[in-house]
């Protein structure tokens, strides 16, 4: 290479570099304060997640017309190991009555005595619009605080896991970003060997989150989207590993041109001109994966799209001109102690004749078809697994690991009342049919009470029996009038279940079934089911769309039908061995309660949006050195090349998905676990041995339609 640079002037070279540095510097220092922010325009309400078609979502939106504001019900739950006396049901009133004067509270009902004597139970519905996670803990200190000895008190229902979740979200700002950076750090000191370099990527990640939080929070601030813990959390995560991977390529190439470049402008060049194409193509899939997610009925799934394809966007951004901008400042000093030394002597051939990688392509080309069949029929033992995987839903008492107060509340109320306590399915049906649904409804063998709403009866809430709705007061007296809104009445019917539990889906699935179009049913069971029920219908629809969205960008990327088609069914075998191992840790190691439906399909979008990165890093350069040498020695150059790269990459990634175990949330612990096992799949056996050992042995064809240069030995 001519070490006599050329080109822009030594002044331009340097400012270019030192403006974006400082663009970048700037941009970051006001999304950097977003982070303590996030709260502000979150959301974790699942009712606002589900489509307006849904019954649960149409019932919701009626509430507000019987109820008044929209609240979100809690109930203070009281027990002993023995009978409460007078004077403990006192103190219990007077501390529940006081709850009465919170401006959150509106309102509270009588203290409600269990058969056996031995709890009380008492509902409060919460302001919606209020601080749920500070109300319900503010709340529960009261009540421990004003409990006799020996009577343990618990705040659970809807809003009691609401506050519950919100609180486990809460590490995501602080613990989540600190354990994910802090296992980069070490997974980069350990790659480079340097002392300055690991910085410098990770200051480029950093920069990247932090505009594109700060890009995030306004379009949720605008109501483009909604921005959920589940997202945020998946959004730091996604950009560190993303921006660092690219960040990974950049500087690989870097340090390759730096050997063939006297000087680092020429470099530079050099190593953007590389990078930029499988960078822009690796970004490129993901973004396009992310957003087949608007197609999503389900609003969580619909705004996790657009919020993590800012991010990536972002990542490629940061990677592509900060970090050159950084390292053209810092030049080879960025590399100390293990500088690149310019030497235009040492050949392509001799830098990757060298290495581990090197061995495993030669151990490869003696025998391709034995290694791509053996590791292939590893991937398959494993993927014979997915039908154990239990993704049909969970219980929302089980979403919070380890300790839940609403759980312990809930389990508590189950064992001295009616499951489905404070917790009611709602049933909307017009006036005319209130006598025939309320028979239905008392019929079913999981409902325990039902009853109608109605301002004349002192809760708010008539009884309905066999006998139709009864009066209020002496024997004899005529029937409560039930209020009507809009021709409608709503009626509830309290079940015999917890409300999160399969039993209840069961009781609201087996009513909506009998009702048919004569009422519509709402409340957190019903929510629940639609939630379900859309997370499937998002699966079966999202999964192979995104299939054929990539399969297009690799055919157009590698001007080839069969190698994509290769590698996309590389990718889909390695996603399913990783579902499978998932499903016997899952169930046999943890011992989990089962999994959100939305769990393969988030799994699914991250390893295979993700994971085809790897495919795309490895096979952009194999085709660049196919074109000059022919396919299987390109095959051997590209994997000998790209292989510490890929490693690197994929453990950082690994790393940063297995941090989301840090937060207490079921759905993150699984996440975590198929991500980072499934990225380490492919980066160990699927990159490393399957794609290059299945190139290999179909040697040019793999090519097809497209012809290059014919073999010579490398």
């Amino acid at each position: 290479m001519s070490s006599s640079p050329s080109g822009p002037s030594r002044f331009v070279r340097l400012l270019v570099p030192l403006v974006l540095i400082v663009v970048w510097f700037a941009a970051a220092g006001v999304g950097g304060p977003y982070f303590g922010r996030v709260e502000e325009v979150s959301s974790n309400d699942q009712t606002t997640f589900l489509p307006a078609s849904a019954d649960a979502t149409r019932v919701a939106g009626r509430l507000k017309d019987f109820l008044g504001d929209r609240t979100i019900p809690a109930i203070a739950v009281f027990t002993a190991d023995r009978e409460l006396s007078g004077e403990e049901l006192e103190t219990l009133e007077a501390a529940v009555e006081a709850l009465d004067g919170k401006e959150a509270v509106q309102g509270v009902s009588p203290l409600i005595g269990s058969e056996d004597g031995r709890a009380a139970q008492a509902f409060m519905p919460i302001n919606a619009d209020a601080d749920i996670a500070e109300v319900v803990a503010e709340v529960r200190r009261d009540l421990k605080a004003a409990a006799p000895a020996g009577v343990t008190a618990y705040l659970t229902g809807p809003a009691g896991f609401t506050g519950d979740l919100t609180a486990a979200f809460g590490g995501i700002d602080g613990l989540l970003l600190l354990v994910a950076l802090g296992a980069v750090l070490v997974i980069l000191l350990a790659v480079y060997r340097s002392v300055l370099l690991p910085v410098v990527v990770l200051l480029t990640s950093l920069f990247a989150l932090c505009v594109a939080l700060l890009v995030n929070w306004w379009l949720a601030k605008w109501g483009v989207f909604t921005l959920t813990g589940q997202t945020q959390g998946i959004l730091f995560i996604l950009v560190i590993g993303a921006a660092t991977d690219y960040s990974l390529l950049y500087t690989a190439r870097y340090a390759e041109e730096l050997r063939r470049h006297a000087d680092k402008y020429g470099a530079t060049v050099a190593a953007l001109r590389g990078a930029l194409e499988p960078v822009l193509a690796s970004g490129g899939t993901v973004i396009a994966g992310l957003l087949c997610l608007l197609l999503s009925d389900l609003g969580s799934n619909h705004s996790l799209g657009p919020v993590a394809a800012v991010g990536i966007v972002f990542s490629m951004l940061a990677a592509l001109t900060l970090l050159p901008a950084l390292l053209f400042v810092l030049g080879r000093a960025a590399y100390w102690p293990q500088r690149p030394v310019y030497d235009p002597h040492r050949t392509d051939e001799a830098q990757s004749a060298a290495g581990v990688y090197a061995r495993i392509g030669r151990w490869i080309a003696r025998a391709p078809r034995l290694a791509w069949i053996g590791a292939a029929a590893l991937l398959a033992l494993g993927a014979a697994f997915v039908p154990t995987l239990r993704a049909g839903g969970v219980p929302q008492s089980e979403l919070v690991l380890g300790v839940s107060d609403a759980r312990d509340g809930q389990r508590a109320l189950a064992q001295h009342f009616p499951g489905g306590s404070g917790s009611p399915a709602y049933v909307l049906t017009a006036q005319g049919n209130l006598d025939a649904v309320g028979a239905t409804l008392l019929r079913a063998p999981g409902v325990a009470a039902v009853s109608v709403l109605s301002e004349e009866w002192p809760s708010g809430s008539a009884p309905v029996t066999e006998d139709g709705v009864q009066g209020f007061g002496p024997p004899g007296a005529p029937p409560a009038t039930p209020t009507v809104r809009g021709g409608d009445v709503l009626l509830q019917a309290t079940l015999k279940a917890p409300a999160d539990s399969a039993e209840a889906a069961a009781t609201v699935r087996g009513l909506r079934e009998q009702l048919g179009a004569t009422a519509r049913i709402g409340g957190s069971t019903a929510v629940a089911i639609d939630t379900t029920d859309t997370s499937i219908r998002d699966r079966t629809l999202i999964i192979p769309l995104i299939l054929a969205v990539i399969f297009v960008i690799l055919v157009l990327l590698l001007r080839s039908l069969l190698m994509p088609a290769l590698l996309m069914a590389t990718t889909v075998l390695s996603f399913g061995t990783a579902l499978g191992v998932s499903a016997l840790v899952f169930n046999g190691l943890l011992d989990l309660p089962g999994a959100d439906p939305s769990v393969p399909l988030y799994g699914f979008v991250f390893l295979v949006a993700l994971g085809i990165d790897y495919n795309i890093f490895l096979m952009t350069r194999v085709r660049e050195e196919a074109l000059r040498l022919g396919t299987r020695p390109g095959i051997l150059r590209g994997l000998a090349v790209t292989g510490g790269v890929i490693t690197s990459a994929g453990m950082v990634l690994a790393a940063t998905f297995a941090a989301l175990a840090v937060i207490p949330i079921l759905f993150l612990l699984q996440l975590a676990f198929i991500v980072a096992f499934g990225v380490l799949l492919d980066t160990f056996l699927v990159r490393t041995v399957l794609v290059p050992a299945l190139a290999y042995d179909l040697g040019p064809r793999a090519w097809w339609p497209a012809r290059l240069p014919a073999d010579r030995a490398p």
